[in-house]
């Protein structure tokens, strides 16, 4: 067989449908698609979003699908693509997501602008409607308990830089702010301008340097706050904070606040969304524990948790000075004393071990995987509609782990595939490769030990083998 050559040709002109290449499709997407078509996920959200269309199309072609839409934000977590721009261009490419989502071939992918008007169309309960809907297909499922849940917080990346900050007061932005410390300090003259160099190093050499959220603001993101980000930048960011189900592993609550608001002040608040999200699912768990780290320790987050029949579970910081309590309602007394009785349980060392796990787990697939880390909308409400949507992929995933035995798209390349066998034949085989993965990835650690270390004692051997 003589070698086939590239070059350029001439493409045709007309193509007719029957001679389209078309892919059989991912099965994580088909088992997805299954599951929301199961649950009657698209007749439900074009009943809910017909208000805020029009009844009649006057002009233009009809505006996107409500379930086209959430679908595709469910697209950019499972793929890992924080921007909307890169969601379009990733369907626009994939033969199995416009499978996904539903779209023949003679017809475009939506454009990243009709993701934006969709969501400014559409009001932010919606979202959190939609984040309930697939707490309610967990509850059908018999995966949701909602009796002890864990509570944590991370710091999400605005879209606005820290250079260009303002005065709140005076809205003078950096530079001309050191200007006028260099003018009061006698440095400059009322009419001269000093040169980037001389604001450089007048800046290098103030002492105090320290910028507050109520001196200072962004422009083009007001809601954002000035914090420090789990790297040690500081940055204009978003906090996100999750209530997750220490039995089922699903976010039961996923909520973005300014960075500058305290643990403290939104435990409560957290716990109390969590508790009107599974009552909006349909199930009837009551939320009576809360395992949290010493963050969230104080003493009136604590009585208002105790005024609300839940016991939590948070370790005390350490003090130097043994605490007073003369001055402080005897409330606050009793549920500190509580709290540190409990915390001194096995028990609550198991759910320190336990929400350490699952919360920073969440984060890590949300997040990291997930591409949320940094966020490209402003303000507070865009922010929360795709941080929503993402957890509500998250927690699809962690239903259809448990079903299938895989929880994202990923996850299911085990190895080369049989052509001859049928699509129904790799859907039934396609979770059952893991195991098999999981085997070889064991195998390889025990070999690299055995191989690393040859001095190792015959009893050591066999301990590790054993293992």
């Amino acid at each position: 067989m003589s070698m086939g050559k590239r070059k350029a040709r001439q493409e045709s002109l007309f193509v007719t449908t029957e001679h389209l290449r078309q892919g059989e499709g991912h099965p994580f997407y088909r088992r997805l698609n299954g599951l929301l078509a199961e649950a009657g996920f698209d007749r439900w959200i074009e009943s809910r979003c017909r208000g805020y269309y029009e009844q009649q199309e006057k002009r233009g072609r009809p505006s996107l699908p409500p379930g086209v839409y959430f679908r595709l934000l469910l697209v950019g977590y499972f793929e890992g693509i924080d921007s909307q721009r890169g969601i379009a261009w990733r369907c626009a490419d994939s033969l199995s997501l416009r499978q996904f989502l539903g779209l023949p071939l003679d017809e475009p992918t939506p454009d990243h602008s009709t993701l934006t008007n969709t969501r400014r169309r559409l009001p932010e309960e919606v979202f959190h409607e939609v984040f309930q809907f697939v707490l309610a297909v967990a509850a059908e499922k018999k995966l949701l308990s909602g009796k002890t849940v864990g509570v944590d917080s991370t710091t999400l990346e605005a879209n606005a830089a820290m250079k260009s900050i303002v005065r709140r007061d005076t809205g003078e932005d950096w530079n001309a702010y050191v200007t006028t410390l260099m003018r009061e300090e006698g440095l400059l003259e009322e009419d001269e301008q000093p040169a980037d160099e001389d604001l450089r190093r007048f800046d290098k050499k103030r002492k105090n340097k320290r910028v507050s959220n109520d001196d200072w603001k962004s422009p083009s993101d007001p809601e954002a706050r000035i914090t420090k980000m789990k790297d040690g930048r500081t940055h204009l960011a978003y906090k996100a904070e999750h209530v997750v189900d220490l039995e089922s592993d699903l976010v039961v609550a996923a909520e973005i606040r300014r960075a500058d608001e305290g643990d403290t002040e939104t435990l409560v608040d957290s716990v109390i969304q969590a508790q009107l999200n599974l009552k909006q699912a349909g199930s009837d768990a009551q939320i009576e524990e809360v395992a949290a780290d010493k963050g969230y320790h104080a003493a009136h987050a604590l009585e208002l948790a105790d005024d609300l029949n839940l016991r939590t579970y948070i370790p005390e910081p350490q003090h130097a000075h043994q605490r007073r309590w003369t001055d402080k309602p005897e409330e606050q007394r009793r549920a500190v004393i509580n709290n540190r009785r409990r915390a001194g349980r096995a028990k609550a060392k198991q759910l320190q071990r336990r929400r350490s796990e699952l919360c920073e787990r969440s984060f890590a697939h949300v997040c990291d995987t997930g591409g949320l880390r940094r966020s490209w909308l402003r303000g507070l409400v865009d922010v929360t509609k795709r941080y929503l949507i993402g957890v509500a992929a998250h927690n699809l995933g962690r239903i259809l782990r448990s079903l299938f035995g895989v929880g994202k798209p990923k996850a299911g390349r085990c190895g080369s595939r049989d052509e001859n066998r049928a699509p129904e034949d790799h859907d039934l085989a396609w979770p059952l490769c893991l195991p098999l993965t999981w085997l070889r990835s064991g195998v390889v650690r025990v070999t690299a030990l055995l191989t690393a270390r040859p001095s190792t004692t015959g009893h050591h051997r066999s301990t590790i083998l054993a293992a």
